[in-house]
């Protein structure tokens, strides 16, 4: 071994023999931490930032029905980071409309810190966040008027987290999406998959003297099926395969499909615990994915799929699109391909864009198994030349579709230049006979992450918003468009400094009306006054 790399590994093993008894002993106070764990606000840097930006909205509600209601997944929009299994991005309730607002913020979920980027709610309105640190994840039951802590599930640390410590590039940590995709079953149960190959059913309920824990009902292990020798304390240079599961999701019959980066598609049968598993060899999965009655549809980096279950139980392909992957990765993007989980348009398409080297793409496919003529129903360019990427899911109402621009962002660690963010928040609108699509208007909007989302009660896109300050520091707004015309109707400053940067969390809309936002640094509520 040549000096520098000699010296590498000693430090290297030095930061995680010091990390090893932390991540142990933060193992141990998240799993025994008392409830509630009250909330304390993320810090910022002083700003002159204005604290408000336009007028009090005015709720406009929006004609139409949302998807249809899925059997095994709680209701809409409480689902999931998508919000449903069409990965709509919709809630049916009301939104912020900027009447005297507030904005509380909690730094982390835990006792150290972390960063919540994705909420669901439960049927009572109370909070189910994720929440992630250097050494781990773990899901928080949260107030969500105070934003206290009512209990704690503490998830194993990802092989990223490990390989991010011993090679010093946290880049390794944010470019890693298992175990994101997790959802809110019919029962007001989580299910996810975690880093030791095991899919966990988990539900909170509250004891008699009023206390809320978190208990685990239900197991499945996928080790056998997905390869998994991955970086590990004891492993540090894994000779074979390391696979993740990125995401799950029931389909309509109530069997638990999952995904895989390295492009595997499985099947799990809850009752039987039977696992069946293809492999599209060569190709990514990075993105969650949507399902419905008549499939379930997976993005891969080169392909759109349908999917089924034949009389086995194993997933089968029912049609494959390929798409234009570009010849790189974009900053931006997660992987090179397509960034965004595929949205499902009403019973007869699918949405996602493409990874085209000039000028992205936004794609509809008509999705039945067998289609007379041409699958695809539209492909229209999106945002600039040379500076366009999307690494969020669409978000779809009857017929329109808004799409929010990513290009130049990395994450909050290691985003330097704010100036390469061109932008950008645009509306197409699908014809009604499906030979085309249109532009509808196209907002300057700077939402350089944000997984935004609509209120249909309010008629109003909420996105998280950056503006750069002549002092030099990065100002963060919750931001409302209007949906029929894309205007500003009000922003709303969160705060400024890192803490405040949305790096990849979802908005999301709770039951009353708040909207919520995960930072780097925890969690924001916005609310209205009473």
């Amino acid at each position: 071994m040549n000096p520098p790399a000699r010296r590498f590994r000693i430090a290297a093993m030095a930061a995680l023999a010091s990390a090893t008894g932390l991540v142990a002993g933060v193992g141990f106070l998240l799993a025994h931490a008392e409830a509630p764990a009250r909330a304390r606000p993320i810090a910022g840097v002083a700003t002159a930032a204005p604290h408000f930006i336009g007028a009090v909205a005015t709720a406009r509600p929006l004609d139409g029905d949302g998807p249809p209601p899925h059997p095994f997944l709680a209701g809409a929009g409480r689902a999931s980071m998508h919000a449903d299994g069409a990965s709509s991005d919709t809630h049916p309730g009301p939104g912020a409309l900027g009447a005297s607002p507030s904005v509380r913020s909690r730094a982390g979920g835990g006792a150290f810190g972390a960063s919540c980027p994705l909420h669901v709610f439960d049927r009572s309105g109370l909070m189910i966040a994720m929440c992630a640190n250097l050494f781990g994840s773990q899901f928080v039951l949260i107030d969500p008027a105070s934003l206290d802590i009512l209990a704690h599930f503490s998830l194993p640390p990802r092989p990223s987290t490990f390989h991010a410590l011993v090679t010093f590039d946290p880049g390794k940590i944010f470019g890693d999406t298992s175990g994101a995709y997790f959802y809110l079953d019919h029962d007001d149960q989580i299910l996810v998959a975690d880093s030791r190959y095991q899919v966990r059913r988990i539900a909170h309920a509250q004891d008699r003297r009023g206390n809320w824990h978190f208990h685990e009902t239900a197991r499945w292990n996928l080790a056998g099926v997905i390869p998994h020798d991955c970086p590990r304390l004891l492993n540090w240079a894994p000779g074979g395969e390391c696979d993740k599961v990125t995401a799950l999701l029931p389909d309509t019959q109530g069997r638990i499909w999952f995904v895989s980066r390295n492009g595997r598609v499985g099947v799990l049968n809850p009752e039987s615990g039977v696992v069946r598993v293809m492999h599209l060899p060569g190709e990514e999965i990075q993105n969650g994915f949507s399902a419905a009655a008549d499939g379930v549809f997976i993005a891969s980096d080169h392909a759109m799929y349908r999917f089924s279950a034949n009389e086995d139980g194993a997933p089968e392909i029912g049609w494959r699109e390929e798409y234009d992957r570009g010849s790189f990765r974009k900053i931006g993007s997660i992987n090179q391909g397509s960034g965004t989980t595929p949205t499902l348009l009403g019973s007869e398409y699918v949405v996602f864009t493409d990874n085209a080297d000039a000028q992205i793409n936004l794609i509809v496919l008509r999705r039945a198994q067998n289609v007379s003529g041409d699958r695809l129903a539209c492909r229209i360019p999106l945002f600039q030349v040379n500076g366009s990427a999307a690494e969020n899911s669409p978000i779809v109402w009857g017929n329109a579709i808004i799409v929010e621009n990513n290009s130049g962002y990395r994450n909050a660690v290691q985003q330097r230049d704010w100036d390469h963010i061109p932008g950008g928040m645009t509306r197409i609108d699908l014809r009604s006979d499906g030979s085309g699509c249109d532009i509808v208007w196209t907002a300057p909007t700077r939402a350089p992450s944000s997984v935004a989302k609509l209120s249909v009660a309010s008629g109003l896109v909420y996105a998280y918003e950056m503006r750069p300050q002549p002092s030099g520091e990065i100002a963060w707004y919750l931001t409302a468009l209007d949906f029929r015309t894309g205007a500003r109707a009000f922003s709303v400053l969160v705060g400024a400094g890192p803490g405040f940067d949305n790096n990849w969390s979802a908005v999301t809309l709770g039951p009353d009306g708040t909207t919520y936002v995960g930072l780097f640094g925890g969690l924001a509520a916005i609310r209205d006054a009473p």
